[in-house]
């Protein structure tokens, strides 16, 4: 942390004007020899001018008294130092006198005047004296010595003060525009500090939401179609066994499937987040999901279906850090469209795929953006129009990629709730922050018909 101006603020503990007791001291010290001298230059003054003696040094101590009130009124204190000059008293009220008016605030033009009216009042008064002492014959110099003597004395008793005011005040100026230059640089860094802060906590906040965004899509749709098949398989047990036997099998893949989904994401999570582990054989996807049926098995038979391999996991894992190693995108992409649409088919949704324009690759991020759009829009299918005929559209335009989920009314309101689909209400939220973050544009609502549609348009 600088140590700023702020930390350097004179807190005001003198009498009157006086910021500090030390400053009212110094004064009062320099007023009191001033007093003195002008009293001692009081008695030449007093005879010269015919006055009693006692009379010059009042008026000697009350002249050099002023030099008390120099911080609060310099221009006084000159002024009283020029006007006793041509008694020949004041030099040191005068010097300074002139050092505190150069180094206050005070316009150029009021310093120069007032040094200038000194500096004459000076060099007057030496030119007077040493000449009357010429006369007298105290000096035997040459007239030479008069003007070099009222020049050198008035110089003398003028400049050095002057200088040495305006550079103390100019150091001072200096030095409160560096403290005040250190302030706004340290209000600035705090600022950006708070600042970093609060973009980190948005961006922290923004992970967790893409998360649990992420776990809601993998989740909601594999457990959605496990729900529906578990459901026809209870239907169809004793009646179809063979059919029950197929719905079991769909059932067994598809909770592989979200299985194996939720330990790839959990996998990369670890490999970015975690400390850094020896690295694994990468594994293909059909072995990952042969070691996972295998584990699965496994599992079943010794009564823990609840447990979670080890095994599965650090496979997952190797397959995600080999996979984002590789370069390959992250995530599922439109070319798995087909088999998300055959899944929902499968149980037992009737769904038709068009897609238009000519396929091309898009950005991973995009690509995954659309193909949860879609996922997520036949999951809601399944939760609240179970039953219903639905349209996936997929349009390939030259800018842009556009999809659109059509459901048409369910054939029987009441099968929805019966399924047991629970519902957070996410879904479409999710959906319109996936579409709004990659800058496209995302509108739901139901149809005239009595249905329900799901529209969204990603820039490409």
């Amino acid at each position: 942390m600088t140590t700023t101006g702020e930390d350097h603020e004179a807190v005001p503990t003198g009498p009157w004007w006086w910021a500090r007791r030390r400053s009212a001291v110094l004064d009062g010290g320099l007023a009191l020899v001033s007093a003195l001298e002008c009293g001692a230059e009081g008695v030449p003054f007093a005879r010269d001018a015919g006055i009693p003696a006692s009379m010059g040094i009042v008026f000697g101590v009350l002249a050099g008294s002023v030099l008390l009130i120099r911080r609060r009124w310099p221009i006084a204190v000159v002024l009283v130092a020029i006007a006793i000059t041509p008694a020949q008293m004041g030099f040191l009220m005068g010097i300074v006198g002139l050092y505190t008016l150069a180094s206050c605030e005070l316009p150029r033009r009021v310093i120069a005047a007032l040094a200038g009216m000194s500096l004459v009042g000076t060099m007057i008064v030496t030119f007077v004296r040493v000449r009357q002492d010429m006369a007298r014959g105290d000096l035997t110099l040459g007239n030479w010595f008069v003007p070099f003597a009222a020049v050198t004395t008035s110089l003398g008793l003028t400049a050095p003060p002057l200088l040495l005011g305006l550079y103390v005040g100019a150091r001072r100026r200096l030095m409160e525009s560096l403290r005040e230059r250190a302030d706004s640089l340290e209000r600035e860094l705090q600022l950006l500090a708070e600042r970093a802060e609060e973009r980190a906590e948005w961006a922290r906040n923004e992970e967790r939401t893409r998360i649990a965004r992420e776990m809601h899509d993998v989740v909601a749709h594999r457990v959605s179609l496990m729900v529906v098949h578990a459901a026809a398989l209870q239907a169809v047990a004793r009646k179809d066994p063979e059919k029950a036997v197929k719905n079991a099998a769909l059932v067994g893949d598809m909770g592989r499937q979200a299985l194996t989904e939720l330990r790839e994401m959990l996998g990369v999570l670890r490999s970015t987040e975690g400390p850094a582990q020896p690295q694994a054989q990468p594994l293909s996807q059909p072995q990952i999901q042969t070691q996972a049926r295998t584990e699965a098995s496994e599992q079943g038979a010794s009564g823990a279906p609840d447990a979670v391999p080890l095994a599965a996991v650090a496979a997952a894992a190797a397959a995600a850090a080999s996979r984002a190693a590789g370069g390959a995108p992250e995530g599922p992409c439109l070319s798995e469209l087909d088999e998300l649409v055959g899944q929902s088919a499968a149980a037992g949704m009737a769904v038709d795929l068009s897609v238009q324009g000519a396929v091309r690759p898009y950005a991973a991020e995009v690509e995954q953006t659309a193909y949860r759009v879609v996922q997520e829009a036949l999951t809601n299918v399944h939760k609240h129009a179970a039953g219903a005929k639905t349209y996936v559209r997929l349009a390939h335009r030259s800018a842009e990629i556009a999809m659109q989920v059509e459901n048409e009314p369910p054939p029987e309101p009441a099968s929805a709730s019966a399924a047991g689909l629970p519902s957070g209400g996410n879904g479409l939220l999710g959906m319109r922050e996936r579409v709004v973050a990659l800058g496209g544009v995302f509108v739901s609502g139901p149809t005239d018909a009595g249905g329900f549609r799901v529209s969204a348009v990603i820039p490409a």
